[in-house]
């Protein structure tokens, strides 16, 4: 194995990780999840079946990844971040259907934020903490709020460039 999986974490057989990649205490990693190189899995994170993550990807405690979830590289997700996969959750349907969100390459997700699912959070953006996120997010926006709302166009650094929301700087 060339990356690191704590003794009280679950890897299932059949899920892909890449080198370099930390797992730590209490996390599960389900048999088809995929899981790129470099990443740090925090304690009691859950990856789906299905659910794809990029390498560098940090992924801080009790963050559950579900199926139809895709995160690119470079991303991070703060604790207790929340993914949804299903749009009309009810306990007794039998026919649901996943609707997937994609967060795109180094963007940042903050401490308790909750991302309803058909979303996509460009390139670059960031998530206020606790912020419950509805719709897609543009790449190096920052978002904050329930729901969230535009507050700021930020860099690769994740430094606020610009307040002027109808003009987004060139990057």
């Amino acid at each position: 194995m060339d990356y690191f999986v704590h003794p009280t974490a679950d890897v299932e057989e059949g899920a892909q990780i890449g080198a370099g990649t930390k797992v730590w205490h209490i996390a599960h990693i389900r048999n088809s999840a995929t899981v790129g190189a470099d990443c740090v899995i925090g304690r009691n994170v859950y990856l789906d079946a299905h659910a794809v993550v990029g390498s560098r990807v940090k992924i801080q405690n009790n963050v559950s990844v579900y199926q139809g979830v895709t995160i690119e590289d470079d991303v991070f997700v703060g604790p207790c971040a929340v993914f949804t996969n299903d749009l009309r959750p009810r306990a007794h349907n039998t026919d649901w259907k996943i609707t997937p969100t994609l967060v795109r390459r180094g963007a940042s997700i903050g401490a308790n934020a909750t991302l309803i699912c058909g979303i996509e959070v460009g390139e670059g953006a960031m998530i206020a903490a606790g912020s419950v996120v509805t719709k897609d997010v543009p790449p190096y926006q920052l978002v904050a709020g329930n729901p969230a709302r535009p507050k700021a166009w930020v860099n690769w650094q994740g430094e606020i460039i610009s307040r002027d929301m109808d003009n987004p700087p060139k990057q």
